[in-house]
């Protein structure tokens, strides 16, 4: 895959969470209750991603990303991470949340009969 391999997981993450939004988790829906959830998260982990490339700690491998870099020296391939996986999560979080007010809601009924 090359330098695309990181930004293809990536894709791919979207992809596989995305049928979650239609089932009916409405996180796409809702940004600014998003941007809350995830943005101060990233930006904790985007600076230690960046003092830890600067320290010399880590770094990534070049033929696995673009090259594209923030000013800050962290690959945009990172930048995405912190940003895709969490409202994966989130999806996730929020399908299971309305599955079990489903099932609890059924449940209730089959209990009144």
């Amino acid at each position: 895959m090359g330098q695309a391999e990181y930004l293809v997981v990536l894709a791919a993450c979207v992809l596989v969470t995305l049928p979650l939004e239609i089932a009916g988790a409405r996180v796409y829906r809702q940004p600014r209750r998003l941007a809350r959830a995830v943005l101060p998260v990233a930006l904790v982990f985007l600076v230690w991603d960046a003092l830890a490339i600067a320290a010399g700690v880590w770094d990534y491998a070049p033929e696995h990303v673009t090259g594209i870099r923030a000013p800050f020296a962290v690959p945009l391939e990172e930048i995405l991470f912190f940003v895709v996986i969490p409202i994966c999560g989130v999806l996730t979080y929020e399908i299971v949340q309305l599955t079990l007010a489903v099932l609890r809601r059924l449940t209730r009924q089959e209990v009144r009969r």
